[in-house]
């Protein structure tokens, strides 16, 4: 069974997002969207799109459980390719797997505690993508 696939996208919790978004698009060029991040699309060693992209937000920390059980200032979105028989695959190797799954348009969504007490997101994306 394949596991990860590739890097979905990473988030940032902040005290002052909007800030810190600021800071990014004017010192680092990161093209942020109102929505408070940027897709960074895939492409093949031409240039040429591949039809995916890695998306990297800025949101507050505020509410929420966040990126807990930890204060961690970042967590990672994992790409998977079947997150059903990953999450049981993790659960059967006594990983801290959390029971709450999340499944939207945007594709599946489990999530993964790691020994250092840090969430990790994994993400299956919708069919086609």
């Amino acid at each position: 069974m394949k596991r990860v696939t590739g890097i979905g996208g990473i988030f940032f919790n902040a005290k002052d997002p909007a800030a810190l978004r600021d800071w990014y698009k004017t010192h680092l060029g990161v093209d942020v969207q109102p929505w408070g991040g940027a897709a960074f699309t895939w492409t093949e060693e031409s240039g040429a799109p591949t039809g995916g992209s890695t998306i990297w937000c800025i949101g507050g920390a505020e509410g929420g459980d966040g990126f807990g059980p930890n204060k961690a200032a970042f967590m990672i979105n994992y790409r998977v390719a079947d997150l059903a028989s990953l999450l049981q695959a993790l659960r059967d190797e006594g990983c801290e797997v959390l029971e709450k799954t999340d499944d939207s348009e945007y594709g599946k969504f489990g999530w993964v505690i790691d020994p250092e007490g840090n969430k990790v997101e994994l993400w299956q994306p919708p069919e086609g993508q």
